[in-house]
This record gives C-alpha cells, sequence and structure tokens, in this order.
C-alpha cells in the first residue's frame, strides 16, 4: 500500500491559528459528541429494523437517510451554531496518540454493513412498494455516502490495514478508487483547473459531476500505473491497490447477491451512485472557483487555508469528523479529524456542508449563494478566480461592476489599516 500522501505535512506556510483553552489538563470538550460519527449507520439500522417490524405503519422510515442529510442535520447546525475553538498546539500530540478516537472512526464501518445487508434484504421482498424501495435507496445510499468520509479519515493514515479499512468502507459504493486518486492526485493538484476535483466558478454541480468521476478514475489509473512502473510491475499485478478495492467491492456486491437474491442489484447499484454522487458533491463545494497562484516561473504555490472553503457548524462537523475544516486537512493532510483547527484567514461558507448540498443541485441558487462569496474572497481581483473556461467571459463582464466595488473598497481599507499602523 502507498504509505504517505505527496504532500508533506510540514511543508505548507500556514497561519497558525490562536491556542485556546488551557495548555496544562485540557480536555477534548467534544470527546463523547464525536460518537455521532459511528453512530450514523446505527440511526439507519435501526431505522431499516423499524421499517422491517412495521412497514406500513412506520413506513417514513425507510426516508431517514435523506431526511437526516438534507433536513435533520442542516436545521440543528442553523440551530446550534458555529464552533471556531481550536485545541491547544500542546495538546495535539496527546490527542494524535489517543485510539479512542481511532477506534471511533473504524466503528462506522461493521454497522455500515449491517445496514446495508438490511437495506438490501429489504429493498429485494417482492412485498415491498416502489416508493419505499426508493426510500431504502436513498437511505442506505445516504449512510454510504457518508462512510466515503470514513474512508477518507483512514486512508490517509500509513498504516497498512488503516488502508483496507479504507477501501472497506468504499466498497459499498464502488468507490476504492478514491483511495489513491485523493491522496496522490487531489492532493497534489488542489485548487487547480488540473485536478477534476475542484470545481470551477460558473460550472454547475451536472457539468462538474462527469468530469470528477471520469476524471477521477483516469487519474487514479495514471497514478497507480506509474507507482507499479516504479516497482518494475505491470498494472494486473496483484500489488496493484486499485485491483485490490475493485475486488472489494465485486465480493461485496456478489455476496450481497447471494443471500438476498437478483432483486438487490438495482439496489446496490443505485445507493452506490448515490452515495458516491454524495462525495462528489461535497468536492464541487470545497475548493468552489479557488485558485492556486503561479509563480514567475508557473509553479502553482503550495496549498494555503485561503484555497478550501470552510464551516465551523458543529452538527455536520460531529458527523463527517471535521472534514469542513478542510484547509487544515490540506495543509496537514496525515492529522487527524480530533486536532485540526479553524483558521481565521480561510474562506467560510455560510451554512455547513449539509446544508450547502441542496443548493449545490440547483445551479442558480448555487450561484446566487457563492459567486459574489468568491468575489469578495479576491477582493475584486477576477484574474485570480478558477474559471468555467466556457463561461469565464459572460461572467466575467457580469461580475465587472461588482468587482470594481469590492476592489474600491479593499483599497480603501488597505489604506486606512496602513494609516492606523503608521
Amino acid at each position: 500500500m502507498n504509505a504517505k500522501t505527496h504532500d508533506n505535512p510540514e511543508s505548507h506556510n500556514v497561519v497558525s491559528p490562536a491556542e485556546s483553552g488551557s495548555t496544562g489538563n485540557w480536555k477534548d470538550p467534544k470527546r463523547y459528541m464525536w460518537l455521532l460519527g459511528p453512530a450514523l449507520p446505527g440511526i439507519g439500522l435501526a431505522a431499516l429494523t423499524g421499517y422491517a417490524l412495521a412497514p406500513k405503519k412506520l413506513k417514513a422510515l425507510a426516508w431517514t437517510g435523506p431526511a437526516l442529510v438534507h433536513g435533520i442535520i442542516p436545521a440543528l447546525d442553523r440551530a446550534i451554531g458555529e464552533d471556531q475553538s481550536n485545541p491547544p498546539e500542546s495538546a495535539v500530540e496527546t490527542l494524535e496518540r489517543d485510539k479512542y478516537y481511532d477506534r471511533i472512526v473504524k466503528a462506522f464501518i461493521p454497522t455500515q454493513y449491517a445496514m446495508t445487508l438490511m437495506g438490501a434484504w429489504l429493498a429485494s421482498r417482492k412485498d415491498t412498494p416502489l416508493d419505499d424501495k426508493i426510500g431504502l435507496t436513498l437511505t442506505v445510499g445516504a449512510i454510504n455516502g457518508v462512510g466515503i468520509n470514513t474512508a477518507h479519515e483512514l486512508g490517509h493514515k500509513s498504516n497498512r490495514l488503516n488502508k483496507l479499512l479504507a477501501m472497506a468502507a468504499l466498497a459499498p459504493t464502488g468507490y476504492t478508487h478514491f483511495v489513491v486518486e485523493h491522496n496522490f492526485g487531489h492532493h497534489k493538484r488542489v485548487a487547480t483547473p488540473e485536478d477534476p476535483a475542484s470545481s470551477r466558478m460558473g460550472e454547475s454541480f451536472w457539468k462538474f459531476l462527469p468530469r470528477t468521476v471520469l476524471g477521477g478514475i483516469k487519474s487514479s489509473i495514471r497514478i497507480e500505473k506509474a507507482r507499479l512502473a516504479r516497482k518494475g510491475k505491470g498494472f494486473w499485478s496483484l500489488d496493484n491497490e486499485l485491483l485490490q478495492g475493485w475486488a472489494m467491492s465485486a465480493g461485496f456486491f456478489g455476496a450481497t447477491t447471494l443471500v438476498c437474491g437478483p432483486r438487490a442489484v438495482p439496489f446496490l447499484a443505485a445507493q452506490a451512485v448515490y452515495g458516491a454522487s454524495l462525495l462528489e458533491s461535497v468536492n464541487y463545494i470545497e475548493h468552489y472557483g479557488l485558485l492556486r497562484q503561479k509563480d514567475k516561473n508557473g509553479k502553482y504555490e503550495r496549498t494555503q487555508p485561503e484555497h478550501s472553503w470552510n464551516s465551523n457548524h458543529i452538527v455536520t462537523n460531529l458527523f463527517l469528523y471535521q472534514l469542513q475544516r478542510h484547509s487544515d486537512h490540506h495543509a496537514h493532510p496525515q492529522r487527524s479529524f480530533q486536532a485540526l483547527r479553524h483558521f481565521e484567514k480561510a474562506p467560510q461558507l455560510p451554512g455547513g456542508y449539509a446544508s450547502m448540498l441542496l443548493p449545490a443541485y440547483l445551479p442558480q441558487w448555487w450561484y446566487e449563494t457563492m459567486d459574489k462569496r468568491v468575489i469578495d474572497h479576491y477582493e475584486g481581483d477576477l484574474s485570480k478566480i478558477n474559471w468555467d473556461p466556457d463561461r469565464k467571459e459572460d461572467l466575467m463582464a457580469k461580475y465587472a461592476d461588482y468587482a470594481a466595488e469590492v476592489a474600491a473598497e479593499a483599497k480603501a481599507r488597505r489604506n486606512t489599516e496602513n494609516s492606523e499602523a503608521a
């Protein structure tokens, strides 16, 4: 297995966030709240079990997944709010060594598999109504989509067992190539036009989706071929991580079909598509319009906090292992979720990732929410934006007046700050 990401965790010139709390006997105030992460497939399994016991009376339970992802979690984010606090630097090493957090992440997987099998069994029954099958598919797909985040956390660790468990978490969605592409493709090319997982301003999610899916698969194959070639091996080697992951998916799909029958196949395929689309919708959100600039030699600058959209909404962060503190993740890919930090200079989303999913699916809503935020982030300098090349000229003309206003305000603000400093 690949041991490390191409990013050197200590090579990024990031702004050190202020420490919070006592540096002596500091304790993680969210220590037990992190259990919400592995509890999610448990909630799904409980909902499916309730539906199985009383499918007519508890019909709504079939739709638990989309209700959680698109309704309940965003509502709780708005109600509970944000948390910008960081662990003190003196506590980071202790947090990283604490096996409790590692066990929390791994605890997601057994229940994830049990929930998926339960969903496949229910969806394959002859007497299950079509609308219930759709709900069951979306529920299992939603939670397996969140399971990709479990794989994301484990896949950045150098331990071989963690890499295998990352693939296991990805197997139900058939997206095991993510372990290769994310670590060695996305982290190298993030916030550049060359990265299929970084969305461009003016690019709708539906245009981004085929580009990132196909681009990610192609990239993972190139990366793995190059890695094997360096070891003197061909693509069809048993050491090929892509083949290992695809075999895990095939084995899971095959075993589930043997247990539940051929009627489980459409369910398995549909939930995998929906789960993978959730991953790509988060990819779409994370770097929209952001661009690493090139130096005079044409080389991209190192990844900085300003190259990822972030959010400190508590509830989504608890369910997603603080994925929303995405800037620190790109600065330190092997830093565990419990130690990720908020950066003042990192661009902030208007809501948590869960709240941004529905706007991402509706292009006009998304553009109205995000386009001016991108321009604000670059203080009106339209040349610094990662544009959709097909819409660049039209959008630059559309936002020219707004960008000029933002640039003038930014210049006036800097002049005031300089005067006060003098």
